[in-house]
This record gives structure tokens, C-alpha cells and sequence, in this order.
């Protein structure tokens, strides 16, 4: 499995954030490449199904995922439950800061995925293009779109623009 964690503060107590990544919808809001996230059943809680409709080049794909646990405020765990091998979950630390309230958390996106369990067969490929030149150059892009959501995530969590201090880590050759 390849591996890819990107954490950081946020300046916004725990309760905020876990309830503003729940909100899964909202991803699509931040990212380049996801067009459209629509929930199939549940309310957020475990269980709850979404279709999460990717574009990149000449390809539309639409991921299934599953949140499998949640353990609020700091923990949302989730799954793709078809064509690949792949999950993660986000991780809210509370960051003390003398007798108050935490009014600051770390934020954690961990993704684990094994790009050898994609299935060729969830895409409709132009002719003359093969899944692995497709994998080939996707799977790079992951990284930079993760650090991507997180800064913008980062930035509406706290109502204005700053520098984002992202600290990644990346368990992979191919990312």
C-alpha cells in the first residue's frame, strides 16, 4: 500500500473543523480534478455512501466511498468500496494552549491506496491509450492535489488567506 499524509494547524477548535470535514459535499469546493460529490444514503455517520465524480484530461470517473467510522470530534474514517484498494481517514488533534479552550488543532488527510488494484475496466479509455500510462501520470497528481484541499480547506475553516505550513509524508515511489 502506498501511503501519503499531509497535516497541519488550523486556527479553529476541533468541534469546527470535524463538523467541517464531515460535510463531504463540500470537497468539491476544493479540489481541481473532483467535479461533483452527491451522498447515496446515510447523514455522515457510518454507513453513508457518496459518488464522488472525478475529472482529469479526457477521463470522468466516479469513485463510490463509505465512511466506516467516526469518532467525533477528531476522527472520520472512509473507504473506496469499488474498482481500487484504497482508504483513509481525517485526523483532528486538539492543540492545548494553557487553561482554555483549544481554539487551534492539527488537521491530518491519510491516505493509503494500492494503485495495482485499479481496475482497468472502470474506465472508458480513448483508443490507443492504455491504463498504465493512465496510471503513470494520475497517480502523481495525487499529492498535489492533497496538499491542494487541505490549503483551501485551511483557508475557509479560517476566513482568510495565509501561507499554509503543510507537512507531508509520503510513503510511495510513485508519488
Amino acid at each position: 500500500m502506498d501511503e501519503l499524509v499531509v497535516r497541519t494547524e488550523v486556527y479553529a477548535d476541533p468541534e469546527t473543523v470535524y463538523e467541517f470535514l464531515l460535510d463531504f459535499q463540500g470537497y468539491a469546493h476544493y479540489s481541481e480534478y473532483l467535479r461533483e460529490v452527491r451522498t447515496l444514503a446515510g447523514d455522515g455517520g457510518p454507513g453513508t455512501r457518496y459518488a464522488l465524480t472525478f475529472a482529469w484530461w479526457k477521463l470522468t470517473y466516479t469513485a463510490r466511498s463509505e465512511v466506516t467510522g467516526v469518532d467525533p470530534p477528531v476522527r472520520i474514517d472512509w473507504e473506496i468500496t469499488k474498482d481500487i484498494d484504497a482508504g483513509g481517514c481525517w485526523r483532528v488533534t486538539p492543540i492545548e494552549d494553557g487553561d482554555a479552550e483549544p481554539t487551534k488543532c492539527e488537521v491530518a488527510l491519510e491516505v493509503e491506496f494500492d494503485p495495482g488494484s485499479a481496475s482497468s475496466d472502470a474506465l472508458d479509455l480513448p483508443r490507443l491509450v492504455s491504463f498504465d500510462w493512465v496510471l503513470k501520470k494520475a497517480v502523481p497528481l495525487i499529492r498535489g492535489e492533497a496538499e491542494r484541499v487541505v490549503e483551501r480547506a485551511v483557508r475557509d475553516l479560517e476566513g482568510s488567506t495565509r501561507d499554509v505550513d503543510l507537512e507531508v509524508y509520503v510513503d510511495s515511489d510513485r508519488i
